[in-house]
């Protein structure tokens, strides 16, 4: 009896179980707040855009001329420098001693050429006036003997056979003679112009080869580069200008490489921020020049950058830059815009994201 109305009861009950759980089931769940709320524009037709927060001298990348172990590191983050102070060093001593055996080069090509210039040495010339004496002497020596058996042969006391051989040797006796006096001649004359012309040219390669080895002793050391100034309504090296170094990457004892778009330091100019915006391509029809507008730093809606027109990049770019939002193109182009931004007082960090909206009622 009791198994009977047991079956049904519990039947019942696994009933109202399922139909309570398809009832939790179907309730939707309470709405979440996002843990910060989205940045909103403060006005009624606006242009809004990405931006990135970057220097007045936008960063710099300092590369490296030549491959190399570094040997010194001069700066650190934070700090500051000046047009030409030192960054950092490498390694020099191959070129140290390339410089010592081309200096030893020109100090040889240019004793060459003094050498040359100041020939002949008075030393040179009593050896051969001495030479020529002898020659002399020995031509009127032959001389003589010859004529003596001239007159001999005259009277049949010596055969023809000794008087070709004495002319013969006054014929040579003769030729030391004027070869003497060439030798002397040819010395008296000094450096011939084109040996000279050729010592000249020794002595400049040797001295341009010290040079360039000197120069590429200069390029291990990577200096602060020129700022930029306007003058004249254009752009001019400004020699006094101060930077300030953003990012270190590099170490003592780490090779680096001349490697296109490898920043070992970054500097910027902190004392003036830019925005970097970008423009949507779909919303680059809707642009003027002179929008004012504002910036809101990611994370903090409630606070408000005002921000100026400063110009404008006319070179339509792929988007680099990403937000991370859900809906966010990637494959999009967009069009670069820089405004100077008012800090107010509040830190602000390069690189940092900001949500720019752009007045297009006012310009």
């Amino acid at each position: 009896m009791v198994t009977r109305w047991l079956l049904p009861l519990l039947s019942v009950v696994f009933l109202g179980f399922a139909m309570y759980q398809m009832s939790l089931a179907q309730q939707k769940d309470p709405p979440t707040a996002p843990p910060v709320e989205p940045a909103k524009s403060p006005y009624a037709t606006q242009l809004a855009g990405a931006g990135i927060v970057e220097p007045e001298s936008e960063n710099i990348s300092i590369g490296t001329n030549l491959p190399g172990i570094v040997e010194r590191v001069y700066v650190s983050v934070g700090m500051k420098v000046k047009t030409g102070e030192k960054l950092f060093h490498l390694d020099e001593r191959q070129l140290v001693a390339e410089e010592k055996a081309r200096a030893a080069n020109l100090v040889g090509a240019e004793a060459t050429e003094r050498k040359l210039a100041n020939a002949p040495r008075p030393e040179e010339l009593p050896p051969l006036d001495a030479k020529i004496a002898e020659a002399k002497a020995g031509m009127t020596e032959q001389q003589k003997l010859y004529d003596r058996y001239r007159k001999l042969a005259a009277s049949n006391a010596i055969s023809e056979d000794e008087i070709t051989r004495r002319e013969a040797a006054l014929e040579t006796a003769k030729a030391l003679l004027l070869k003497a006096e060439a030798d002397r001649k040819l010395l008296g004359a000094g450096t011939w112009e084109y040996d000279a012309a050729i010592a000249a040219a020794t002595t400049l390669t040797a001295r341009a080869q010290l040079e360039q080895t000197r120069t590429e002793r200069q390029r291990l050391t990577m200096l602060a580069p020129y700022g930029r100034a306007v003058r004249a309504d254009r752009m001019e090296p400004d020699p006094a200008t101060t930077f300030d170094v953003l990012q270190v990457n590099i170490r003592p004892g780490e090779y680096v490489g001349v490697t296109s778009g490898q920043a070992l330091i970054v500097l910027g100019n902190l004392g003036r921020l830019h925005v970097r915006v970008d423009i949507d391509e779909t919303d680059i029809a809707r642009f003027q020049t002179g929008f004012t507008g504002v910036a809101k730093p990611r994370g903090n809606p409630n606070q408000s950058f005002p921000l100026k027109f400063v110009r404008v990049e006319p070179f339509v770019i792929p988007k680099r830059s990403l937000t991370g939002g859900n809906q966010e193109r990637v494959d999009t182009r967009v069009l670069q815009v820089i405004y100077s931004i008012d800090k107010l007082g509040k830190p602000m960090y390069v690189g940092q994201q900001m949500d720019v909206f752009l007045d297009t009622g006012t310009k």
